[in-house]
Parts: structure tokens; sequence; C-alpha cells
């Protein structure tokens, strides 16, 4: 992917505002308002499609903020497609459609007038697969984000760039070869990396679009536990096909099939408790 489509199309860029903003306050203390923190995401009636197939249907579901919630589901469920819908990125797709409300502390992110560019500068996109810029060194990738975003100086660029490194848990490993090529990493810190870019802009909101699922058991355990990190000041949202991943890092989970949402709750009430047999048969593996 070139740089100019991703910051044109999937870019996580700077958010406006003062920029000695804590990355807990984020976007709305920047404009002037504080979060109401209860709930941070809401997907209320979604249908969406490709051209004329209807592959989500009638979604609804809540992603508590300050916490990890896991879209489970099999392959062809429509996980992929509601996390790209929950930051508009579903529409970039010719021939997509949407209809329902993504309520993002109270305001619909499809609401007439409201910036798409705006709203994925709040709700933020880590891939399945690492997408480090190749021509860009490590620290350029880390704050590639930020070009679209106000002006900035070199010495806060650089600031902001290892405060996003140090919390994606790779400034330790990196900070000696900052201006070698992000592509020179392995697997698992590109991955990494690619999260450090999200978080240069000081996102609410992450989506994870199965960030383990090309990565090795001592790398996908690196992600694991810098997402219960993350959680702590950001709203994360994880599609996995990883059972036994859900359960470890997810507080909420979101059982999905057919483009339909079966059974929604607490992770430990979803793998232990589930009051469908649907999704009884999923969690334990006899589904299929």
């Amino acid at each position: 992917m070139r740089a100019s489509e991703w910051f044109g199309r999937f870019a996580v860029v700077s958010q406006a505002g003062p920029e000695d903003l804590k990355p807990e306050v984020g976007v709305a203390a920047a404009n002037g308002v504080m979060a109401d923190r209860a709930t941070a995401l809401t997907a209320s009636g979604v249908n969406a499609w490709f051209g004329s197939l209807h592959v989500l249907k009638d979604i609804s579901m809540t992603a508590k903020a300050r916490s990890v919630t896991a879209l489970i589901g099999p392959s062809g469920s429509g996980k992929s497609t509601l996390i790209r819908c929950l930051n508009r990125m579903h529409e970039e797709v010719r021939g997509a459609r949407l209809t329902g409300k993504v309520l993002f502390n109270g305001t619909d992110m499809y609401a007439a007038g409201t910036d798409p560019v705006d709203v994925r500068r709040r709700i933020g996109m880590v891939f399945q697969r690492p997408t480090p810029f190749p021509t860009m060194t490590i620290m350029e990738n880390a704050t590639a984000g930020l070009r679209l975003g106000p002006r900035l100086g070199r010495t806060e660029v650089h600031a902001r760039g290892e405060d996003a490194l140090r919390r994606a848990g790779l400034w330790d490993e990196v900070k000696d070869r900052l201006k070698q090529p992000g592509a020179g990493l392995s697997g698992g810190q590109q991955q990494r990396l690619c999260i450090a870019r999200a978080l240069a802009v000081q996102p609410e909101i992450l989506l994870m679009d199965e960030p383990a699922s090309a990565l090795d058991p001592g790398s996908t355990l690196k992600i694991e536990e810098l997402i219960e990190k993350l959680k702590i000041e950001y709203t994360v949202v994880i599609v996995t096909h990883n059972m036994q991943q859900a359960t470890r890092v997810a507080d909420d989970t979101v059982f999905m099939l057919d483009g339909q949402v079966v059974e929604a709750g607490s992770t430990d009430a979803i793998f232990n408790h589930p009051t469908d047999e649907r999704t009884s048969d999923y969690v334990h593996g006899r589904f299929g």
C-alpha cells in the first residue's frame, strides 16, 4: 500500500487541538468536551452490504470504555466487516453501503456532515498483517499519521513518536536504530510498529483485526500483553479466531454467525455459561 493511499483512506491522523494534552484525555477534551466514559462505542441496527450481498443483518453491540471487546465467530460471519463499519472504512469499498447507527459517546459517526477522516482520527485501526511503509525509517513509520494534522515541530514529532513506541512496547528494542527502515524489523516488531503508528495520534478507540494471526507464539504473547496494558487508557475491539486468545485478553465477547450477533456478554459468561446452544458449540469446538 502506498503511503499516499494510506494517508488518504485509512490513516489515523493527528488530533486537532492542544498538543500537550495527556493521551488519556484525547480528542474530546481537545474539543472542549470531556467524553462520557460509560459507553465508548455502540452499533445500533447496523446493516451492511457489498453490492447486493447482505453481510451484516441488524447488528447491535456495545464496546465498553477502557476495556477489551472480542468479536468471535467462524470465517464469513461478518466480524471484519463489522469492525470496519465502526470507523467508516466499510464505505471505502466500491459498492458498499450501510444503514443504522454507530454511536461514539452518544454521537452518530454516520450522521450527515460527519467527516469520516475525523472519525478515523478518533477510532484507529490495526490490520491483520503488519503494513510498515518500506521506504520510511522506524521513527518515520511511527509518526506517519501526524503528517496530515496541525504542523508540529521536529522535537514534538519525535516526542510523540517516542511515546507511541514506548506505549507499543517497542522503544527499548529500536531506540538505537530509529533511522533504519521499518520494514527491516521482525514480523512481531512490525506489528507493534503499526500499533505505535496508530497510537501516535492519540485515538480514543483502537480496532484490531486479528493482529496476531500472522505472528509466531512469542510475538503473539507480546501483542496480548500489550493489549492488556492499552486497555488502561484505550477502548480496544479485537477480531480473533483464537478462542484461547479471546479468553486471555477480552473483558467482553460478541459471538457472530451469518452476519448476526448470536450472543454477547462478559467473556466468562460467553465461554463458561452461554445461553445459546450455537455459542456453546462454537466455543467448545463442536461447531460445523
